[in-house]
């Protein structure tokens, strides 16, 4: 199985963050630079879709990507930023709910407020299935996802997002892990940039936000930037992390 995790294209939180004055969004859109990331995004995986060479060694994608399957967050940036893709590529779009942001949807109040300070955060409900049926015809959703919207729980505690990422890759490995007489599948998931912090600690067994030294990690990623693993027998290979050179200069974010 090769394994590529897109992040979303660049949201309204996202291009507001830095302006006190700005009111975050619990569930925020794409910006018009995050539609046109997203666009380009598409149209650089369908350019390069097809595998060019079965005999060359492909780890940077240099013969072509040959997504198999494109799983997308139920949270509208990532939504609208797989829907490009897959509709270019002709690849089925999936939703799967628990590769969601930290958190989920929730009311923040006040963004400049303690962060240690819980006590103003609401979980808030989460698109409900008309608006997926309406936006993305082709999106598999959830049999349980009805008009009462997709996330309708409290904010996500802190000591459940790290099993959750566990149980994601464990999930991703029981669907598309190798198996004798499968053919090779290239699966993408979109989705979020806390998250993927989670999901790399879930791949490599790493403790959370802990280096040496006494220093903090952490993964950086782009916008609509591309991450690759390569999961092959029992072994996983990082073959590149945050590519973004399927984008102009003017537009990484």
């Amino acid at each position: 199985m090769e394994f590529y995790f897109i992040r979303h294209g660049q949201s309204v939180n996202n291009a507001g963050w830095s302006d006190p004055d700005y009111k975050e969004s619990p569930d925020p859109a794409l910006t018009e630079i995050g539609k046109e990331q997203a666009r380009l995004l598409a149209e650089f995986l369908k350019k390069s879709q097809t595998i060019a060479s079965d005999k060359a060694w492909n780890s940077q994608n240099r013969y072509g990507f040959g997504l198999t399957h494109i799983y997308t967050s139920l949270m509208e940036r990532a939504a609208f930023t797989a829907a490009p893709t897959a509709q270019a590529l002709d690849v089925p779009l999936i939703a799967w709910k628990e590769i969601h942001e930290e958190g989920g949807i929730f009311s923040r109040g006040d963004k400049r407020s303690s962060p240690v300070d819980k006590t103003n955060i609401q979980g808030l409900p989460g698109k409900p299935r008309s608006f997926f049926m309406e936006n993305f015809r082709t999106l598999t959703l959830p049999d349980d996802l009805d008009e009462t919207g997709w996330w309708n729980r409290p904010f996500e505690a802190e000591e459940d997002r790290q099993p959750r990422a566990d149980q994601v890759f464990a999930e991703l490995l029981a669907r598309h892990r190798d198996r004798e007489g499968q053919p090779e599948v290239r699966v993408a998931l979109v989705s979020h940039g806390g998250f993927f912090m989670r999901l790399m600690c879930a791949i490599l067994n790493l403790p959370w936000r802990q280096a040496s030294h006494g220093l903090k990690s952490w993964f950086l990623l782009n916008n609509c930037s591309l991450s690759r693993f390569d999961i092959h027998k029992d072994d996983i290979t990082v073959a590149y992390l945050n590519r973004t050179d399927h984008l102009p200069d003017h537009l990484i974010t």
